[in-house]
């Protein structure tokens, strides 16, 4: 493998914050650079007043990403050092025009006849939208309106003028469609652009669509992929967690092997977007991730927006600060309502595991949580540290395959936390109950549960679990009904207060993570309750798991010693 460190940006910040675009000094061949340039600056924009050019309009931030884009190509060999752009940008800041004006570019600088490219967008509304500008900007321009011929009914733009070498028209042809997986119908596409990736990646069948692609375009060394995006109103899922993820690493030159992707994100630095001091409220820091400032958008414009969303709640602070200045959705740019989720991130000890936690453990208290065949099965673990007497807690779930059909909207979520975390997507009917009892038993065979009241369970729907436990030998007074609603008040609270002084650490586990950014809180009475009714699609159950069995060890138990972790060392956990 050869390495690849072209597409590194560390001093990525330095350069938002300058004005500069966040890319590096690429190797370019200039003369296509800026015959790309000027094609773009030629080009109208159709829906503003007087019908100005991009060359008056567009920023300089646009060139170079046409730059990049168009200007990497190596004449002599064919290959495209640039097979990929993952640009990050706010809304209001030509994303769908700049999609638009690069399939334009593409199909006038194609010398290649009867290829294929298109311009995705998520919905059909906003693929029509796409089509207009395109099509207003071919009919404001007597050469653009000779080349090309624009079919309204099936959305596409053919390349119909003579070529110089053959004299004959190319017919290669650009197609304006919305996200399905009929992308790929007709062969791959030698270049795509995709406009606003994050919607895309809510639908079940969107990493296929983009393997497709990407699988088909390795064949095609001159082909060019372009996703272009703002931030999700939803914490990143799906392609969309892992392109940005992976284009992050790239920027940051964490991965340099053969890349193909160059990462143009305007962002703040996830360290900044995570303060609880949250910076990125001053409208002073906005000009750094807002690249087209002062032509399509004004800060003096997002103030009144951003005011009204401050003051309404801070779910719509979150929504409008992830769209505006690409604050990613979390437990750093959102609050849940349970007041537990501020305090999450700061609890995470990530050397913490399973193994580490029974081995440190002079008690451990079990909570289990789980719904019908289309939800999920949680198992909290919850050990009180021999020597520092701090908790520490760690949790799994269990997902079958059924969830992935009726809950298609946490789909994408489920099959991330498979692929990270402690989340398992069963195979066969009782594997969640069947693994959940293994751990069960390697705690009970260690000497760390207690004589009465050791493992926590919701009384509904649990009699299978109930018969899976006393059937491996834990006895049935080790297990405790722990009731639901206001009653677990106690235990909401205490967790949130043993967050906030420091006595409860957590494994920092992406499931966890997202479970507790789903947990939204209801008032009855002078207690606060989380249920999974009011938490929506999002699921809780680990979380809910884990109260369970924080309300056990709030009774302070002591464990009832079998084997002195004799047991727990001849079987070690299986791994979830």
């Amino acid at each position: 493998m050869s390495d690849h460190s072209w597409a590194a940006c560390p001093d990525w910040w330095e350069k938002l914050q300058a004005g500069a675009t966040p890319i590096p000094a690429l190797k370019l061949d200039e003369a296509l650079a800026e015959v790309a340039v000027a094609l773009f600056d030629k080009l109208v924009v159709p829906d503003i007043d007087g019908q100005p050019t991009m060359g008056e309009v567009a920023g300089e931030w646009a060139r170079d990403v046409v730059r990049a884009a168009f200007g990497s190509l190596d004449r002599s060999t064919g290959i495209r050092l640039v097979g990929e752009i993952f640009l990050l940008v706010p809304k209001k800041n030509t994303k769908t025009t700049l999609a638009a004006c690069l399939g334009l570019i593409a199909l006038q600088m194609n010398t290649t006849p009867n290829i294929r490219g298109v311009v995705v967008g998520p919905t059909q509304k906003v693929a029509l939208t796409c089509f207009g500008q395109m099509k207003g900007m071919i009919e404001a321009d007597d050469w653009l309106r000779k080349r090309f011929k624009v079919d309204d009914n099936k959305n596409t733009i053919t390349d119909i003028y003579p070529d110089q070498k053959t004299g004959r028209p190319l017919k290669a042809v650009l197609e304006v469609v919305s996200f399905s997986p009929a992308v790929t119908t007709g062969g791959i596409p030698a270049f795509a652009f995709f406009d606003e990736v994050h919607l895309m990646a809510e639908r079940h069948f969107a990493s296929r669509v983009f393997g497709q692609i990407r699988g088909g375009m390795i064949t095609n060394a001159a082909s060019l992929l372009v996703m272009i995006t703002t931030q999700s109103e939803l914490p990143p899922q799906g392609i969309f967690k892992s392109e940005l993820e992976y284009a992050r690493k790239v920027r940051d030159g964490e991965i340099t092997q053969d890349v193909r992707l160059l990462p143009i994100l305007y962002e703040f630095p996830q360290k900044m977007q995570a303060l609880e001091t949250q910076p990125w409220k001053d409208p002073k820091t906005w000009v750094a991730v807002l690249p087209n400032l002062g032509r399509s958008i004004t800060i003096e414009r997002l103030v009144p927006e951003f005011r009204k969303a401050v003051e309404t709640d801070d779910a719509e602070l979150a929504r409008w600060a992830s769209q505006h200045l690409n604050i990613e959705i979390g437990l750093g740019a959102h609050t849940s309502n349970w007041i537990g989720a501020t305090l999450w991130k700061g609890a995470a000890d990530p050397a913490l595991s399973l193994e580490s936690l029974i081995l440190s453990s002079e008690v451990v208290c079990l909570g289990v949580d789980g719904g019908g065949m289309d939800d999920l099965l949680g198992l909290a673990v919850l050990g009180r540290h021999k020597e520092t007497k701090r908790w520490q807690l760690w949790c799994a779930a269990w997902a079958h395959k059924i969830v992935l059909t009726r809950r298609k909207s946490i789909a994408e979520i489920l099959r991330d936390l498979e692929r990270e975390d402690a989340l398992t997507i069963c195979e066969h009917p009782t594997q969640d109950i069947d693994e959940l009892v293994a751990i069960a038993v390697q705690v009970h065979a260690a000497g760390l549960l207690p004589e009465r009241g050791g493992i926590g369970l919701d009384p509904e729907g649990v009699a299978a679990i109930v018969d899976a436990l006393e059937l491996a030998g834990i006895p049935s007074d080790t297990l405790a009904s722990v009731t639901q609603g206001y009653k677990l008040n106690g235990a909401v609270k205490g967790t949130e207060r043993k967050l906030f002084n420091g006595s409860l650490r957590h494994g920092g586990q992406p499931l966890m993570s997202w479970a507790v950014g789903n947990a939204k809180t209801e008032t009855r009475g002078n207690a606060v309750i989380v249920t999974k009714a009011v938490s929506g699609t999002g699921k809780i159950d680990p979380l809910m798991a884990a109260f369970d069995a924080v309300y056990l060890m709030s009774l302070n138990p002591v464990a009832a010693p079998r084997h002195d972790l004799a047991g727990f060392l001849a079987n070690p956990v299986m791994a979830v």
